[in-house]
């Protein structure tokens, strides 16, 4: 499979602070030319939470676009009985193998990991892509893991020959430092948020992110 260069990460409780809607960010980074999105929900899945995956997911369908669900192999699997819905998950979550059994043979799988020991275990693993980082420092996880920076991408790019997304810290100012390194696509999450949050400066951040693809 070929990811996209840019993975917009939609960080419910990111957007929350902000006061953004995440269908408001998912319109204006779909109709920016995103061609992946994430969903992240840490907290407790509810009803509303299902609820507003199933519009995302048809946002991301209508699109052509690929949208993915963060942790939550059983609603990912829900999702994906009627609009095209993948899975990401940690180390912490069900392993890659176990998830595939939930979410079935042809959905999406992404899964995360921290140093090269974790990503040479992951390539026994039925994961269509995987993720390596942080990169850089990050704010977006309460305890995250040490920051690998580049030099330690572009080691494990070498241990891989799957689809790897460069994940944490990572900004429009150091996002081809970590092509450079290998990285197939960047996982951003901070950095989709300009100052100040309106559909058109969303769908202006996306296009931004965009343009470096091409410089």
């Amino acid at each position: 499979m070929t990811l996209p260069p840019i993975y917009p990460i939609l960080d419910a409780t990111t957007l929350t602070q902000r006061g953004i809607p995440p269908e408001l960010a998912a319109e204006a980074f779909l109709e920016g030319g995103a061609q992946i999105l994430q969903l992240r929900h840490k907290d407790p899945w509810t009803r509303h939470t299902y609820a507003l995956a199933q519009r995302l997911a048809t946002l991301c369908a209508q699109a052509n676009a690929i949208f993915i669900v963060n942790d939550r192999a059983d609603y990912a699997a829900l999702l994906n009985l009627s609009t095209p819905t993948g899975l990401h998950v940690g180390q912490d979550d069900l392993a890659p193998s176990d998830a595939r059994r939930v979410i079935g043979p042809t959905a999406l799988l992404g899964f995360s990991t921290h140093n090269p020991a974790q990503l040479t275990l992951a390539e026994n693993e039925p994961a269509d892509y995987l993720a390596f980082g942080p990169i850089f420092p990050t704010t977006s996880k309460e305890r995250p893991d040490p920051t690998t920076g580049p030099d330690l991408l572009r080691t494990v790019r070498a241990l891989t020959t799957r689809p790897l997304v460069a994940i944490g810290g990572i900004t429009r100012d150091n996002a081809k430092t970590c092509w450079n390194a290998g990285a197939d696509s960047v996982a951003v999450i901070a950095d989709m948020l300009p100052l100040s949050c309106t559909k058109q400066t969303l769908r202006d951040r996306m296009t931004e992110w965009q343009q470096l693809t091409r410089a």
